[in-house]
């Protein structure tokens, strides 16, 4: 808002001619603009709001959809009369939209900004004698800065790191290194993790769900701490936060924070316990630590973010199946993820669609499937009437799990696999009992990292995790996985670890920057 006032009052001179500058330079009295806006909580709050917001941006094009495609887990998918773009990404290829991740620069740049925004306010908030909530609400910001940063490091490599708004003397401030980045990332993660109380909000009908919690600082921090230090080869986090003390938050999260696994790995989406036959365990269930909160409010409006657009990409393209919503048919999901699970692995019926295995009666030719591999999302996935009154484009109901229980217990096992045998096997074996249903260790596997780093794939598959679980084990790795070259057509895949993992910055960044941003090795 500050840079659209300022550009109206320099083409008002043009117009105003002989008017005074003193009328100019006023500050706006019928209008709410940054410079008269901060004054009260109530102000803040809006702030902060603002910056929770652009969470539920996770639409066409986004993170989640991109970086899945790029695993081993998806193929582009979508139809065959549809533009070549996300087979290009499945084909780590860059040719017909040089601004094909885009939307994820653009709207974690909008996030960080206004938590930006916020956090350079609050000293102007009148707070009275209520500084704790000054406290939380800076922790949360932060929380929110680490988190849209953490979102575009894993995704571009080096970035540029904003800890305030930027002048436009700084308009073509170069990347930094992943030191200097993750270096923030980790003080706002810690901030948040040391500020923030024990609240647990993930309990049924509490106002709070979908607020930062100090359980969720603490597991990002342990998730930033692994990526980092695997990807980068380094001993600790940039310097903040050392392996001890990543284990003692993570541990933190497992002994404390309350979460806990739910019963049926299937009750946790609705497609899932639809088909499966299972109780939905509904949106505030214990192993929330942290989500995108969405809601169907039917208004229709593609003006409105608070439905959850991002299941019509990966829902069945053609029509309505069964339980199964129509959508698009993004992401077919490859034989090698459904084929990885061990007989009676309740996840893999519960994570994938298998269309002739339930007997839908699909028809990939005449509903134009591109990739059509006989597997589709489940996790996720739109159910018949999701919308409501609503556009089922947009208006679907479901959040999106940003950080599990079940993620927090791989990451404990991992990270504990040297110091603390014993409590790794214990996290590792609860995942794998919830899996096969049931409580006597009888699937149990030895907790060493491939184990973890395997269990991991089966657990959070189409959840965004895959692809930073296999760069951060190196490009040998990752070209092992994501290799398809024997299969020929439509399905040959073939990795560039040139690459380095990164995705191409969107062409327009690096034209605008004037030389400051190059494009990323291999784009």
């Amino acid at each position: 808002m500050k840079n659209i006032i300022k550009v109206f009052g320099i083409s008002s001179l043009l117009v105003l001619g002989s008017c005074s500058d003193d009328f100019i330079t006023k500050t706006p009295y019928t209008q709410q603009v940054e410079e008269n806006f901060y004054k009260t909580p109530s102000d803040a709050l809006k702030g902060l709001v603002a910056a929770y917001d652009i969470l539920q941006r996770e639409g066409y094009g986004g993170w989640l959809m991109n970086t899945e495609i790029a695993s081993d887990n998806c193929y582009g998918g979508f139809g065959t009369a549809a533009s070549n773009v996300d087979v290009e990404r499945d084909r780590f290829q860059f040719i017909s939209d040089k601004e094909m991740n885009n939307p994820i620069w653009e709207n974690d740049y909008i996030g960080i900004y206004r938590a930006n925004v916020l956090l350079q306010n609050l000293d102007n908030i009148d707070w009275g004698t209520d500084t704790a909530l000054k406290t939380q609400y800076e922790a949360e910001a932060k929380f929110l800065r680490a988190f849209y940063h953490f979102r575009l490091a894993r995704v571009f490599g080096d970035i540029v790191p904003l800890d305030h708004t930027l002048s436009s003397s700084e308009f073509e401030t170069p990347r930094a290194s992943a030191e200097v980045t993750y270096k923030l990332i980790a003080e706002d993660f810690k901030f948040a993790a040391d500020n923030l109380g024990n609240q647990n909000y993930s309990t049924p009908g509490n106002d709070n769900y979908g607020r930062v919690t100090k359980w969720a600082a603490e597991a990002f921090l342990a998730k930033a701490f692994l990526f980092y230090t695997d990807y980068y080869n380094k001993a600790d986090l940039a310097g903040v936060v050392s392996k001890s003390e990543a284990i003692t938050y993570i541990n933190d999260v497992v002994n404390n924070s309350g979460h806990n696994l739910v019963s049926n790995f299937s009750s946790l989406w609705l497609a899932s316990s639809a088909s499966e036959s299972a109780t939905y365990a509904g949106e505030g269930n214990t192993e929330a630590v942290f989500a995108i909160r969405y809601n169907g409010s039917g208004n229709a409006n593609w003006n409105l973010h608070d439905g959850n657009r991002f299941k019509v990409n990966i829902s069945t393209r053609g029509g309505n199946y069964g339980v199964y919503g129509q959508g698009w048919g993004g992401g077919t999901v490859t034989a090698s993820l459904y084929n990885a699970y061990g007989a009676g692995d309740v996840r893999r019926d519960a994570t994938i669609i298998d269309y002739a295995g339930e007997a839908l009666g699909y028809d990939a030719e005449a509903n134009g499937q591109r990739q059509y591999t006989g597997y589709g999302w489940k996790k996720g996935a739109r159910v018949t009437g999701e919308q409501g009154s609503g556009d089922f484009q947009i208006d679907n109901t479901e959040d999106i799990y940003l950080m599990r229980f079940s993620d927090v217990l791989l990451m404990a096992a991992e990270l504990n696999l040297d110091s603390n045998a014993s409590f790794a096997q214990a996290c590792l074996d609860r995942v794998r009992n919830r899996a096969y249903g049931v409580t006597d260790n009888s699937h149990s596997v030895p907790a060493t990292l491939a184990n973890i780093l395997n269990e991991r794939r089966l657990e959070l598959a189409l959840e965004g995790d895959r692809w930073f679980d296999l760069i951060r084990q190196g490009m040998d790795v990752t070209a092992a996985a994501v290799n398809a070259t024997s299969l020929g057509g439509e399905f040959a895949v073939t990795f560039r670890p040139e690459t380095q993992g990164w995705f191409a910055l969107p062409q327009s960044q690096v034209l605008i920057s004037n030389g400051s941003i190059t494009q990323n090795p291999g784009w």
